[in-house]
């Protein structure tokens, strides 16, 4: 485990189609403040969900970031090369007695929160998942964006999935383990994944991992108010011709530094927004960009 005093961001996209809008705003923002911080902004890809993968996505978005004026300050580390440290961390879980071997399907479950595995036919035959029990107190932070947020994982979650009947680690228990392997001392990303957050950090907190700061951003939304995503196509930015969308980018993010937009370089436009950016200046609320 990297252990630094200095500021220590990252951005983890996940290789399932190329860069779009609403991942720009937030690699833009994880970027903006690391920089600002005087710290590291560090690029880890997120391979754990080979089914989704598109090929080659993950060279394009790394080689889109550049286009962009951003790379990473450290060797990108690939989540796909990790899955011995996640073992390792899933073991640990079940020694504690947090996590079990679960052999419930969705259809099982009917949608229902998970409290312990259901009798089903055929359970036997069906690969086991490993499920952290969800604890039945509430698990509160300070958002540095949304404010105080609090969460009953046995209310609001339930028994959640770390590692998938076909052997997959899933995200909650990777990037737990990676935040910390890498000494990240805040995380900004989408607040799509604010709800995430109370798991994790049950997970870090029976794992023994610090916790790092959180600062969770609006997300983009399309004009259906639908959040930008790979699941919906959204249209990938262009690499070829960057200024336009890393200026909306800006504008999204509440940051309106003269010099950035009227620069004619992804270089000079960051230099310029990292020097007057401002985390106060984001906006809290998701907002629509239609054109997006």
């Amino acid at each position: 485990m990297i252990s630094s005093d200095r500021y220590r961001g990252r951005f983890a996209p996940s290789p399932t189609g190329d860069l779009h809008f609403g991942s720009l705003v937030t690699a833009l923002g994880s970027w903006l403040r690391a920089r600002s911080r005087g710290g590291a902004w560090i690029v880890r890809v997120e391979d754990l969900d080979p089914p989704r993968e598109v090929p080659g996505a993950a060279r394009r978005i790394l080689d889109t970031l550049a286009a962009f004026g951003m790379q990473s300050d450290e060797p990108v580390v690939m989540q796909s090369t990790r899955t011995g440290h996640y073992d390792a961390a899933a073991s640990r879980l079940v020694g504690l007695g947090a996590a079990f071997a679960c052999r419930c399907s969705r259809s099982a479950l009917a949608g229902a929160l998970h409290h312990g595995c259901v009798a089903a036919a055929g359970r036997a035959a069906r690969a086991a998942s490993l499920r952290v029990r969800g604890v039945d107190a509430e698990i509160c932070f300070d958002d540095l964006l949304q404010g105080r947020r609090c969460q009953n994982l046995a209310r609001d979650v339930g028994d959640f999935v770390v590692r998938r009947g076909d052997g997959w680690f899933a995200y909650q228990l990777a990037v737990v383990v990676d935040d910390a392997a890498q000494g990240i001392t805040e995380v900004v990303r989408g607040a799509d994944l604010l709800d995430s957050t109370a798991r994790q950090i049950h997970l870090q907190r029976l794992l023994g991992l610090p916790t790092p700061r959180y600062a969770h951003l609006p997300l983009v939304l399309d004009a259906t108010r639908r959040k930008l995503g790979k699941q919906l196509r959204s249209a990938p930015v262009d690499p070829a011709d960057p200024m336009p969308a890393l200026k909306r980018a800006l504008a999204f993010l509440g940051q309106d530094d003269p010099d950035a937009h009227a620069a004619t370089t992804p270089a000079l436009a960051l230099a310029a927004a990292a020097r007057t950016f401002s985390l106060e200046s984001v906006p809290r609320a998701d907002r629509v960009v239609a054109s997006a």
